[in-house]
């Protein structure tokens, strides 16, 4: 008789034997520079947590307070009887901060993409995405019964053209949606959003950008890729956002205009259909908002830190690709080799992680390195130390030493 399980244990094996299985380590207490992971004492160097806000104390107390005022959980979805009053704040002074008319706060970055993005866009309409976009917006378009078309990495001249082939085909579309990611997570390079938000306009289109990676980063005092750029809400309809990175807690949302709000909760289901935050959390996002509006030296020291550690490691003779953000890919190629670096930088006392394929093209592995607010001077030259002698050792550099 056919064992219906057989193909988990097969492919799993199939993964381990091409070295793209991943293999999970145990943090053992909070998210700062050195913690511990698998018991040893190792320098954090591939964590999301960009301005180290995870372990701030006033977030961590604005926590434990709504614990104490509000309870364990809010114990239901929000469009029942789990629409608390620090929920409804935590939009108000988020749409504050992204200087839009309002928010809306999902369960998580992946649910925003997954549950919004098919009801922005169905059948009769056309979806055009970067190809390499992040896998949450991959999933949500397939999701979509709209026609999808890819254009060229960060090529606002190829969208146009992807644009102007499919109206000439379906010149009877109902509604465009164009959608990149703001910061692209594997690289670190930072979506042409303006241009690709004056050929949204050209085509009648609404743009989404996904600015998980842009946020507490870029803009005035961390504020996204759209106070980057400087664009209106006219050119960027809905920015899309995370507080699981630079916020430092957990949780999606969005940003734009009352009308995309009053939308996207009455047709995301994933919105609709998943209990909301425990007060906790939504607590610890409000106070991540107020850190980041008051504490700016956050910010300004986690791109002191970038500019510092990129120097070092192109010093040194490492491909970084052609970042521009604190996320710093160390380009190595062969998935087996990536693999060998971050268990010979761990034995060194740095945790940074491979980037394997799928995540990635084959031939590209890399080691990402997310840079943190919270480094030292000290930190930073014993991390480039570190990559400087595994690096060495397994022919990835060649030749003059690290600060």
């Amino acid at each position: 008789m056919r064992d219906p399980t057989s193909f988990l244990r097969q492919e799993y094996d199939d993964l381990v034997r091409q070295e793209l299985d991943w293999r999970l380590r145990i943090l053992g207490g909070p998210s700062t520079p050195w913690c511990l992971v698998d018991g040893k004492k190792v320098l954090m160097f591939c964590s999301n947590n960009y301005l180290s806000l995870s372990n701030h104390p006033k977030i961590k107390e604005a926590a434990i307070q709504a614990v104490k005022s509000h309870g364990a959980g809010s114990g239901s979805v929000r469009p029942i009887a789990g629409n608390m009053d620090i929920h409804v704040e935590l939009e108000r002074r988020l749409a504050k901060f992204k200087g839009a008319e309002a928010s809306l706060v999902y369960q998580t970055g992946f649910a925003a993409n997954a549950g919004l993005i098919p009801q922005l866009a169905g059948k009769g309409d056309l979806v055009v995405s970067d190809e390499l976009n992040h896998g949450s917006i991959i999933d949500g378009v397939r999701l979509s019964a709209a026609e999808r078309k890819v254009y060229k990495h960060g090529d606002a001249d190829d969208l146009a053209k992807v644009l102007d082939e499919a109206e000439r085909a379906s010149p009877a579309f109902r509604r465009i949606l164009i959608i990149t990611d703001g910061v692209f997570s594997m690289d670190g390079d930072i979506a042409p959003l303006d241009k690709v938000a004056a050929v949204g306009a050209e085509h009648g289109a609404m743009v989404y950008v996904d600015d998980a990676h842009g946020e507490g980063v870029l803009g005035s005092g961390g504020r996204g890729i759209v106070s980057h750029f400087n664009l209106s809400r006219e050119k960027v309809q809905v920015e899309m956002g995370t507080f699981s990175k630079a916020f430092g807690v957990v949780g999606g949302h969005v940003s734009g205009s009352r009308d995309l709000v009053n939308f996207a909760y009455n047709k995301s289901r994933t919105w609709l259909l998943s209990g909301s935050h425990p007060p906790a959390v939504a607590a610890a996002c409000l106070a991540a908002v107020d850190v980041l509006e008051n504490e700016p030296q956050h910010v300004q020291k986690l791109w002191d830190n970038t500019r510092y550690f990129k120097k070092a490691m192109r010093d040194l003779g490492f491909d970084i690709g052609k970042s521009e953000t604190p996320i710093t890919p160390v380009m190595v190629g062969e998935s087996g080799k990536a693999k060998k670096l971050s268990s010979r930088l761990f034995e060194i006392g740095v945790f940074a992680l491979p980037i394997v394929y799928p995540m990635v093209a084959q031939g590209k592995a890399r080691i990402r390195t997310i840079m943190n607010a919270a480094l030292t001077k000290d930190d930073l030259d014993f991390a480039i130390r570190a990559f400087e002698t595994a690096g060495k050792e397994l022919g990835i550099i060649t030749g003059k030493g690290a600060p």
